[in-house]
């Protein structure tokens, strides 16, 4: 293995050879955790109308200025606005018009006055209160105004932004192609679900943890495949899904011991090796190359290193292909622990987040040994000790990697 790549460094190196890929159309219902392509901008403007932010009567405020409790104004009721059924009658000297929220405002008035502020009897209405020009008037273009810009291209799409892209009447966006992502998980211990354990195998945590990284960082996961320690068995995998991928991820046999095919295999297929070895614990063996605009990265066969490479390397491709930054959320965090460390590589360490009295606790999730795969339950974040930093004391603020937690109806 050559010199270790710092964790910054290897990130770069993989965004750039991350570039968008082709946009499509997207029905709105469909577009959740979906990356813009092109800018949004308000046609119309939202709410396309001057409307009533309560329920009461529109009004001429100069009919009702001097109104009060000990001098009511009384006005005819000339007519009603409701929502979706706009009054016919405007507003004329003496007149109100009952009005819902959500109504437009009728000709004429130029406020509302609340239906808590009034007395109604016979056809007609008492204001008992003051009333001022554009009192609970919500004024067309107040959300959107026509030709602002509401969304930017690379935007990912929320909750929030369906709602707001909805407003616009927009059933349909133009939206970054998810990425195709395959899976390859090697070893000849690993054994499916189901069957029973020999001695020596183990379950193939990796075929279940990192496809749903996958598909929680906004991939399309095109395939799954486990293979033994077998050099034409792998390649014959990573052969196929070179074929029909945007992203192959590899898990295990990155090595150099005589049962490690990947690298052999990876380069005999032509693809061409970008780094080998990250100064980072766990996920040190991690590999990364690209065959024309196909990425591809041999990851730890580790269950936990294999999950924190695929969050600190993979996502921010997957990111970066469909359409996003592809940075890290990052922030900063007092860790509540000592934490034991050499200077050499740098440490990731799971950790629960809570917000404190002075801003966030990083506490770690247990035992931080990279076999320990139950040190993932409950993580928010992974602290990043940098690779020349020895010992951390409880109290000092370290950066934390915020880690995903998946966009719900996608993948």
């Amino acid at each position: 293995m050559t010199s270790l790549i710092e964790i910054d460094d290897a990130r770069r190196m993989v965004l750039e050879r991350a570039s968008a890929l082709a946009d499509e159309p997207v029905g709105l219902a469909d577009a959740l955790g979906r990356v813009l392509a092109n800018d949004v901008h308000g046609v119309d403007p939202v709410p396309a109308f001057d409307s009533s932010a309560m329920d009461g009567f529109a009004l001429r405020s100069a009919d009702a200025s001097g109104a009060g409790p000990r001098a009511p104004v009384a006005l005819r009721v000339a007519g009603e606005s409701r929502a979706g059924h706009p009054s016919a009658a405007a507003v004329g000297g003496e007149d109100a018009i009952a009005i819902s929220t959500g109504a437009v405002i009728p000709a004429g008035a130029d406020a509302v006055v609340a239906v808590e502020q009034t007395r109604s009897a016979d056809g007609r209405v008492e204001v008992l209160a003051a009333v001022a020009p554009g009192d609970y008037v919500r004024r067309a273009g107040e959300d959107i105004r026509a030709g602002q810009l509401v969304l930017a291209r690379g935007t990912r799409l929320g909750a929030a932004e369906l709602g707001v892209l909805a407003s616009l009447g927009r059933g349909e966006v133009s939206c970054v192609r998810r990425p195709r992502v395959a899976v390859i998980t090697t070893g000849d211990e690993l054994v499916a679900l189901g069957a029973p354990l020999t001695p020596g195998a183990i379950h193939d945590a990796n075929a279940y943890s990192v496809t749903a990284l996958a598909r929680q960082s906004g991939a399309e996961l095109r395939s799954v495949a486990t293979v033994p320690d077998d050099a034409q068995a792998t390649r014959r995998a990573i052969e196929d899904a070179l074929e029909h991928a945007d992203i192959v991820v590899v898990c295990g046999g990155v090595s150099v011991g005589v049962h490690d095919h990947v690298r052999p295999s990876l380069a005999a297929l032509g693809v061409d090796e970008h780094f080998w070895g990250v100064a980072l614990r766990p996920g040190k063996p991690t590999w990364f190359g690209a065959r024309g605009a196909t990425l591809v990265f041999g990851l730890p066969g580790n269950p936990v290193s294999a999950m924190v490479t695929f969050t600190l390397f993979v996502a921010p491709a997957v990111d970066a292909l469909s359409g996003a930054p592809g940075d890290l959320r990052r922030t900063t965090a007092t860790l509540t622990r000592d934490y034991a460390k050499a200077p050499g590589r740098a440490h990731a360490v799971r950790c629960r987040l809570t917000l404190g009295e002075h801003g966030w606790r990083a506490e770690p999730t247990g035992d931080q040994r990279s076999h320990i795969l139950t040190s993932m339950l409950g993580a928010d974040a992974l602290a990043i000790v940098p690779t020349a930093s020895g010992d951390v004391r409880a109290g000092e603020r370290v950066e934390v990697a915020l880690l995903p937690h998946g966009w719900p109806g996608i993948g």
